[in-house]
């Protein structure tokens, strides 16, 4: 049998404004990380096409 879900812990305070601001800062990519995201996204997109 499986176990409960536990509930999810609220944020506040130092760590609330760190993580918004950690949502809010894109993080760096490469023109080579971009190219393999989106041929990874495409790939997927086809498994997903109704024949």
């Amino acid at each position: 049998m499986a176990r409960p879900i536990r509930e999810t812990p609220i944020l506040s305070g130092d760590d609330a404004r760190r993580f918004v601001e950690l949502m809010n800062t894109p993080r760096p990519e490469t023109p080579e990380q971009k190219a393999r995201r989106k041929a990874a996204y495409e790939t997927v997109k086809k498994m997903f096409v109704k024949a």
